[in-house]
């Protein structure tokens, strides 16, 4: 029998950790069809959000996705992250964090959020904090 995954939970509690400390949590998430994010600021199959409570609004971090509402470029947008889809979450300041091993399309949920052409072209690399800073512990 497959137990539910603790990704969401450690997620959660790492933004939490970021929020109690004055920290700024950021999201790396592997870009695939499944995934609502402003393609213009897609790099290699990937974004970086700050999913800091400033920065967003109606954020929800739920087991199975990632919503909430941002500005870019002045512009609110509507934001949709399968959880599968997070590769870290980290705090800006300091890199201190949790890395995890993205799930494939494959083997992820299909339903709800899809929008979007962006091709997955496989696992992207895990993103670095600050040079100098990495403390990324990867999970699977």
């Amino acid at each position: 029998m497959d137990l539910p995954s603790t990704k969401p939970y450690l997620i959660r509690a790492i933004h939490q950790w970021c929020s109690d400390n004055g920290f700024t949590p950021y999201l790396a998430v592997a870009v695939d069809a499944r995934t609502r994010v402003p393609r213009e600021h897609v790099r290699d199959g990937q974004i970086v959000l700050n999913v800091g409570y400033d920065a967003t609004a109606q954020l929800s971090i739920a087991n199975d996705y990632i919503s909430f509402q941002a500005r870019f470029g002045g512009v609110a947008r509507d934001i949709s992250i399968p959880v599968g889809n997070v590769s870290a979450i980290y705090a800006r300041e300091n890199g201190a964090g949790m890395a995890f091993e993205p799930e494939s399309a494959a083997t992820a949920g299909t339903s709800g959020g899809a929008t979007g052409s962006q091709e997955d072209d496989g696992d992207p690399p895990t993103p670095t904090p600050p040079a100098g800073r990495a403390k990324l512990q990867r999970v699977k």
